[in-house]
Formats: structure tokens, sequence, C-alpha cells
């Protein structure tokens, strides 16, 4: 009988060999581009990751810590990353070779899979710091963010909406754990964050310290609209964070998920499906707000979309504007 068992065995080794390295041969490596630790992206990525290993065994994700939206960017446009996020205004610079990037050839080979959520512009100073207006940084030392970040975009185009340059304001490339920790032991005056609501680092920032989120003024957020056509209006409600007792007035771009177009189109698909299948889970997981649907998802995105994410679309049903 035992002679038996060991023929049997030696018959089934190879047929498992076999399998297993089919199946090995299978798996895919995906480099994911977040963003510094402690920004959403970070935090959503991370969960969005986790969401894709769960449906997909043969997916490998790995997240990667970036400087964030130009560099996700770039490096899908060369291949080292294949999923990134990053906001519309910058992702319109980057592949159409405009603004932060003019002079630059256009940064291709990625596509859109879904828009993800709405991002607040950010202006956070200290509580009684006697900065209450934007005009009131002049003559301040501010965080404008990572160097070739999304923030700091948001933040030169804010500042020269009051006139406020480079003369005027002391500025300083920190991400926004650094830029909380400055804030906190009185280095910096005030920083910039371009970010879901509400983003983590501030939250804890409000808790330990106590913060004042500046506004922007009605005339300047119409100038920074009539100038850069993915901006919108949106107010941080009162209670968003610990001790802001009011309404907060700014304007704000989305956040986009892409994907490098070597990905195939049966693993994008299968991506942008379960992104969808999740949404409500990735709602519990991630502190912003992702009511998000396909129809929404699809909204003034302003690159084409990834083969396989348009599958699925079509799929549902949903029509992709640029289609």
């Amino acid at each position: 009988m035992k002679k038996k068992r060991n023929r049997i065995s030696l018959m089934i080794l190879p047929i498992l060999l076999i399998f297993f390295a089919s199946s090995c041969g299978n798996r895919q490596n995906i480099r994911f581009g977040s963003a510094e630790i402690g920004g959403n992206y970070y935090i959503i990525a991370q969960a969005i990751a986790g969401f894709l290993k769960e449906d997909n065994e043969n997916l490998e994700i790995d997240v990667k810590k970036t400087a964030g939206s130009a560099a996700n960017l770039r490096l899908l446009s060369d291949n080292y990353i294949q999923l990134g996020i990053s906001q519309t205004d910058v992702l319109n610079d980057a592949y159409y070779g405009t603004g932060m990037f003019s002079g630059d050839n256009p940064l291709k080979g990625y596509s859109a899979i879904a828009g993800l959520y709405t991002e607040a512009c950010q202006i956070v100073t200290r509580k009684g710091s006697g900065i209450n207006n934007v005009m009131d940084l002049q003559g301040k030392r501010i965080s404008v963010g990572e160097d070739e970040s999304g923030t700091e975009q948001n933040a030169e185009q804010i500042l020269l909406a009051y006139g406020l340059n480079d003369k005027l304001v002391e500025k300083v490339n920190l991400n926004y754990t650094d830029a909380a920790d400055q804030l906190q032991k009185g280095r910096i005056d005030a920083f910039f964050c371009t970010a879901g609501m509400q983003t983590t680092v501030v939250e804890e920032l409000a808790r330990r310290t106590g913060i004042r989120l500046i506004s922007i003024g009605t005339d300047e957020i119409r100038t920074l609209r009539d100038s850069y056509e993915y901006y919108s209006e949106c107010t941080i409600p009162a209670g968003t964070y610990t001790g802001q007792e009011e309404d907060v007035e700014t304007v704000a771009v989305k956040a986009v998920l892409l994907a490098d177009d070597q990905l195939s189109e049966a693993v994008v698909k299968k991506i942008t499906a379960s992104l969808f299948s999740h949404a409500s889970e990735l709602q519990l997981a991630i502190p912003v707000d992702f009511s998000v649907t396909p129809e929404i998802a699809v909204e003034n995105i302003p690159v084409p979309f990834h083969k396989g994410a348009s599958a699925y679309y079509k799929e549902q049903g949903v029509i992709i504007p640029e289609e």
C-alpha cells in the first residue's frame, strides 16, 4: 500500500509543479505611485491595493511613496510605476505640455481609470497666529508643498491671485507631515495642503495644537476659476476639523486614478471593477468622501481612458464624454 501511495505521489508531483509554475508565471507585480506618508493619496493607494489583492490573487500591488501628482506622472511616463494618482490640473498640464510643464515634452504613456474625489486647497495656520486671511501671509514663512507637487502649483496660483510673489513671502518645500511638525514648533507660519476632507495629518495637528483654516476671497476664487478651468468652488464645512467653528471657502480639483498604457485591457478592467465593487468599503477605510459612481467617475477628466476602464464603463452602460 505504501509503494502504491508513493507511485501516485510521483505521478501527481509533475502536475503540481506545472500548476504552480503556471500560477507564478501569471503573477503580475504592479507598482502603485501614491504620495508622501500621512497624505490621502498614500492612505487611498493602500486601501485600493488591499482590495485589488483580495479580488485578484495573481496581482501583487506594491504601493510606492512619491512626491505626489507631478512625480507620479513622470514615473508613469517612464514606466517605473503602473498605477498612480494625480490632480486633474497637474494631469492636464503634463499630458499637453502646458502650465508647470511648459517647455517640456508632454508626458504620455498612461490613461485614466476613474475620477476619485474632490481635493480642497487648504491653507493651515496655528490658532491665534494672527493670520486671518491670505494677505496676512505677506512677510511670513510658508510651506507650499513638496517640489513639483500639485500642492505647490495650487499654492503658487493662489498666492499670485493676491499678488504675493516670491519677494513678499518666504516659501519652503515640505511634505505634509514635516510641514505640520514645523508649524507646531513655530518654524513656519502656515502651510498649503491640497487633499480631500478630512486630511489625517491636519486633523492630528488640530487635536495637538489647534489650527485655523484660511478662506480664499470671493474675487480671488473667481479669478482662479476664470484662469484655470479645472478649479471648482469648494466649502470646507465647520466641524470638519477639531476646533473649526466656521465654514471655509476655497477652490478644489479632482483626484484621478491612472494606469500605464502597457497594462493589459483585462487587468485594468479588473482593477476598475474592484474599485467600484468595494466603493462602500473604501469609504470606511479612507478619510475623504468617496461617494463616487461610474457616471461621476468619467466626468471632467482631461485625458483619454484606458481601454480596460472603457470596457468596464461600456458594460455598465456609462458613456465616457470624450468618446
